[in-house]
């Protein structure tokens, strides 16, 4: 997703990443091992964590935090690291933009996959974690959110009530398959990493991703698979109703 969001941005866009699997915002404070910390920073977008907040040399910093929400706001702490990290980018570059990237559970959550996302954000997002730590940081200081589960449901419920739409025919359609042929619940394949980084755009760049290609490649330079025209041109409409209209990305309606 990052990669395909560096092809879509504004010229000068650069990036760096930390990563892990399923990884809190704790341990990549240094308070837990990351998981998968070798394989998933095997690459050259990688700087350690604390490394780039310190350097001042971003003026945006994306957070995110693991799911099952509820679990990380329970046994890891979410609110408060959440505040060092942003304590840190602050005190090394006071006029950071900083973000709170809101993520989704798995498919075949119980309590249903729209149902979960259209009550996840206030509860879990927004007063779980964002409000609290948000008391931590000095007066005035801001944590906007890139609502990608917000939008992903927006998108799902609009292209299931047309009974499809282009190359997306359900929810599925934007979920990998695992090696054995089954559906991976939780990971996006390249048509939804494609619409989480036209929202990003939009919340980022405060922009219209309308108009944006809609043929990009994946981070190891193959060719990533596209969205049809019509499929396209949805994902661009939704991510920016989105980006204006969901609370608390910043972005004026």
């Amino acid at each position: 997703m990052p990669a395909m969001l560096a092809q879509l941005a504004d010229e000068g866009h650069a990036y760096n990443s930390q990563l892990g699997w399923g990884t809190t915002l704790k341990a990549h404070w240094g308070d837990a091992p990351i998981n998968g910390f070798e394989a998933e920073n095997d690459h050259d977008r990688f700087r350690p964590a604390h490394e780039a907040v310190a350097s001042g040399d971003y003026d945006a910093i994306v957070l995110t935090e693991m799911v099952e929400i509820r679990d990380a706001i329970a046994y890891f702490d979410s609110p408060e690291y959440l505040a060092l990290w942003a304590n840190a980018a602050l005190k090394a570059r006071p006029d950071v933009r900083l973000y709170l990237y809101e993520t989704w559970h798995p498919l075949d959550d119980p309590a249903g996959w729209v149902t979960r996302l259209e009550t996840d954000f206030a509860h879990y997002w927004d007063a779980g974690i964002l409000r609290p730590a948000l008391a931590e940081l000095p007066e005035g200081a801001l944590i906007h959110v890139v609502p990608a589960g917000q939008a992903l449901a927006a998108l799902v419920e609009a292209v299931e009530a047309q009974g499809g739409v282009g190359n997306i025919g359900d929810r599925n359609d934007l979920f990998a398959l695992q090696p054995d042929g089954t559906r991976d619940m939780i990971h996006l394949n390249d048509l939804g990493n494609y619409f989480v980084a036209l929202v990003h755009y939009a919340v980022l760049y405060q922009k219209d991703p309308t108009g944006l290609p809609f043929q990009l490649n994946r981070a190891d330079g193959s060719l990533a698979d596209a969205p049809t025209q019509e499929a396209g041109r949805l994902m661009q409409e939704i991510a920016w109703q989105a980006a204006r209209y969901t609370q608390l990305t910043g972005v004026a309606r």
